[in-house]
C-alpha cells in the first residue's frame, strides 16, 4: 500500500514538472483535441458544431461570420505572427544564423515536406478532387512533438531537441510559403497594393529602429485586413508583419521589440490560441455517425483514399523523408548529425516529425474549402497518422540508450 502511494506521488510530481515545462502546451493541445473528438461524437455534437460553425448574431467583418472563421483567420494570424518572430530571431541570431548551422535542418525539413507530399499523391493523387490536399501531411506540429519529447525526459540528448526545434522552424516557413502560393485562388489587386504599402511602412519603421509596439500593432491590423480582402490567406500577414519587427535594441526602450513581442505573445499562443484552434477544428465524427451508432464504420472510413493518404504521408512519408535526409547528410559529409544521438534516437525524431496536427488541420480547411466532407475525412487521417507517429516516437526514444552530450 505504501509502495503504491509512493508510485502515485512520484507520478503526480512528474506530471506537474512536465506541465510546467515545454510539454505543458502540448498536453493542453492534446486535451483540447480529445475534448473536441468526444464532443463531436456525443449527444452534444449539434451544440458543439453550432457554437463554432453557426452564424454569429453580429460580426464587424462580414467575411468572418462564424466563430471558427474568427479563430482560423484572425487568431491564427497572431499564431503566425509569433512563428514569424521565431523564424526571424533564429535566422539573425540563433541556430539558423550561419550557413553551417542551417544545412542539416533545412535539408531535413525540405525532405520531410516533399516525401510526405509524394506519399499522399501516390495514394490519393489519382482520385478526382483529392490532389489539392497534397500539402496536408507536409507540416510538423511543434507543440505536440516537443510535448512528447519532454515526456521522455533526460534520455534524449539535448542536441536532438535542438534539431527538432530548428527543423520545425524551417518547416513552418515552408508551410507559410505553401499557403501563400498554393492556396490563393484569386487576387484583388487593389487590396493587395494596400497591403504592400502598409508592409512597406512597417518595414521602414523597423529600419529606422522604432521600438514602440503600438505603431506595429495598428499597421499590422490594417495589413491583416487588407490581406484578408485581397484573396491571400490572412494568416500570411502575420508572418510578413513579424519580419518587419526589429531584433536589435531600439533607441527609445533600449531593448529588443521583437523579443518583447515574442515573450508577451508566446504564452497566449501556446495556452489559448492553439488549444482553441484544436478544440474548434479537431471535432471529427468518427465513421461519420458517432461512436455509438456504427462500430464498424470508423475503420472503413479510415481506409478511404483521403484519410489513408494523409496518414501515410504523416506516418510513412515523414519518417522516410527525415531519415533519408539524415542518412544523406552523413554519407556525403554535407552536415554533422546531432552529437550524442544514435540512429534509434534519430528514428524517434523522424517519427515525431509525423505529428502534423495544428498546421495539417489548417491546410486541410484551405485545400477543400467547398467540400466540408473531405475536410472531415482529412481530419480522420491527420488524427490517425499523428497518433501513430507520437506513439512510435515515444516508444523509440524510450528504448534508445540514454546518451548525453
Amino acid at each position: 500500500m505504501i509502495r503504491r502511494r509512493h508510485f502515485f506521488t512520484r507520478l503526480a510530481s512528474r506530471m506537474v514538472r512536465v506541465a510546467r515545462g515545454d510539454a505543458g502546451a502540448g498536453l493542453l493541445l492534446i486535451a483540447a483535441a480529445v475534448g473536441a473528438i468526444v464532443l463531436a461524437n456525443s449527444a452534444l455534437a449539434p451544440g458543439y458544431h453550432a457554437v463554432f460553425a453557426g452564424p454569429l448574431p453580429y460580426s464587424p467583418i462580414p467575411k468572418l461570420a462564424t466563430l471558427d472563421l474568427w479563430i482560423n483567420d484572425a487568431l491564427m494570424a497572431v499564431f503566425f505572427f509569433v512563428v514569424g518572430l521565431e523564424i526571424k530571431r533564429e535566422l539573425l541570431d540563433g541556430e539558423l544564423a550561419s550557413a553551417s548551422r542551417r544545412r542539416l535542418p533545412v535539408l531535413v525539413a525540405l525532405a520531410g515536406m516533399a516525401v510526405p507530399a509524394l506519399a499522399y499523391l501516390a495514394v490519393a493523387g489519382h482520385v478526382p478532387g483529392l490532389a489539392a490536399g497534397w500539402a496536408i501531411p507536409a507540416a510538423t506540429d511543434i507543440a505536440f512533438a516537443v510535448g512528447v519529447l519532454a515526456l521522455v525526459g533526460k534520455r534524449v540528448p539535448p542536441s536532438l531537441r535542438l534539431l527538432l526545434l530548428t527543423v520545425a522552424i524551417v518547416d513552418d516557413l515552408g508551410a507559410v510559403a505553401i499557403i501563400a502560393i498554393a492556396y490563393t485562388p484569386a487576387l484583388a489587386l487593389g487590396w493587395l497594393a494596400l497591403a504592400a504599402g502598409l508592409l512597406a511602412l512597417m518595414a521602414l519603421l523597423g529600419r529606422r529602429g522604432v521600438d514602440l509596439w503600438w505603431p506595429y500593432a495598428l499597421l499590422g491590423a490594417g495589413l491583416w485586413y487588407a490581406v484578408l480582402c485581397s484573396g491571400v490567406h490572412a494568416t500570411v500577414a502575420g508572418v510578413l508583419a513579424a519580419f518587419t519587427v526589429p531584433l536589435r535594441p531600439g533607441r527609445f526602450r533600449g531593448d529588443s521589440l521583437l523579443l518583447r513581442f515574442e515573450h508577451g505573445l508566446a504564452p497566449w499562443n501556446a495556452y489559448v490560441i492553439v488549444p482553441l484552434f484544436g478544440l474548434a477544428n479537431a471535432g471529427v465524427e468518427l465513421g461519420g455517425a458517432g461512436l455509438g451508432a456504427a462500430p464498424a464504420a470508423a475503420p472503413a472510413a479510415a481506409l478511404a483514399p483521403l484519410p489513408l493518404a494523409v496518414a501515410a504521408g504523416l506516418f510513412v512519408g515523414k519518417q522516410a523523408g527525415v531519415l533519408g535526409a539524415l542518412g544523406l547528410a552523413r554519407a556525403t559529409g554535407f552536415a554533422r548529425l546531432p552529437a550524442g544521438a544514435g540512429w534509434l534516437h534519430l528514428w524517434g525524431l523522424a517519427a515525431l516529425c509525423g505529428i502534423g496536427f495544428t498546421m495539417s488541420l489548417f491546410i486541410a480547411t484551405l485545400a477543400f474549402p467547398a467540400a466540408p466532407e473531405l475536410v472531415e475525412e482529412a481530419k480522420l487521417g491527420i488524427l490517425g497518422g499523428s497518433a501513430l507517429s507520437a506513439l512510435l516516437g515515444y516508444a523509440l526514444l524510450r528504448l534508445a540508450p540514454s546518451r548525453g552530450e
